[in-house]
């Protein structure tokens, strides 16, 4: 019997307008009636991951940053496994030399140090993944996450050394050049003991090695004495390994690539087609 149900929510929870469908969010509000504890696992920040959850009116505990930041339903911090200080400068060095973009995010918020080339970033990868959207409408919500304070421009990243209370959480890399970021995450691989993923084509994330979804999920089910053979994942994504590697019930969402559907074997709806419910409600018909 299902006793937790844990989702993504870029390209599975979500839709590609990022809003959680009534669909979905009547399943999940089914699954929590039932008591069955569900929990979003994502590679956004919280307050990202909470801007979504609020529109669909959902109280959940939050996985965030790929599990380096973990937040119960009341918005309170339960554990945090920041990146050693050494490791991240070590890891700017190598995303310089490559002339990388990228995005940190801390325990202050997430900084930029570029807004242009952040949004331009974005709506290329976006445009790319989802090409059925229009433009302009892919420009606009890009503008959004600019215009509701969810990233801080900074002039330079050296900056937020002079703050001794920072912690860095994720580095969050884009680019189209996608031959550049597989022998950019080589070699941060070969040369930090970070843990490198992506959550889709043209971007790399990179977060302290016990920043896993699946072992950030292991210890929030451990202190609820809630086996991980009674748990169901859905995911979309590399990111979302961890999970479907721990649980008993791994589910791809019908979007997600080919070999995310094979490591898992079940597979659902895609996102658009309000997968994550048929998932939710196929586990509670099988009580």
């Amino acid at each position: 019997m299902i006793k937790c149900i844990v989702s993504d929510m870029d390209g599975t929870l979500l839709n590609s307008a990022e809003e959680i469908s009534r669909e979905n969010k009547q399943a999940i509000e089914l699954a929590q009636k039932n008591g069955v504890e569900v929990v979003i696992a994502t590679g956004r920040s919280y307050i990202e991951a909470r801007h979504a959850l609020d529109e669909a009116e959902l109280l959940c505990p939050v996985i965030s940053l790929n599990g380096a930041v973990v937040w119960n339903k009341e918005g309170i911090i339960v554990s945090s496994n920041p990146i050693e200080i050494n490791q991240f400068k070590e890891a700017r060095k190598i995303l310089d030399k490559s002339n990388l973009y990228y995005e940190i995010y801390t325990n202050k918020g997430t900084y930029t140090s570029n807004i242009e080339e952040s949004m331009a970033s974005l709506v290329d990868i976006l445009a790319t993944a989802m090409p059925e959207l229009e433009p302009l409408y892919i420009t606009e919500k890009v503008s959004e996450r600019f215009k509701s304070n969810l990233v801080t421009v900074i002039d330079d990243y050296d900056r937020l050394y002079d703050d001794p209370q920072i912690e860095f959480y994720k580095m969050f890399v884009f680019s189209p050049n996608i031959p550049l970021l597989g022998a950019t995450g080589g070699e941060l691989k070969q040369e930090t003991d970070l843990v490198i993923s992506s959550s889709g084509r043209g971007n790399l994330e990179i977060t302290s090695k016990e920043s896993q979804k699946g072992i950030a999920l292991a210890h929030f089910l451990a202190e609820r004495n809630i086996a991980m053979s009674d748990t169901m994942a859905l995911g979309d994504s590399f990111n979302d390994v961890s999970m479907f590697e721990k649980v008993g019930r791994p589910v791809a969402m019908g979007n997600a690539p080919s070999e995310i559907k094979k490591i898992c074997g079940e597979v659902t709806l895609t996102n658009n087609e309000n997968g994550v419910a048929e998932a939710i409600l196929k586990a509670l018909n099988e009580k």
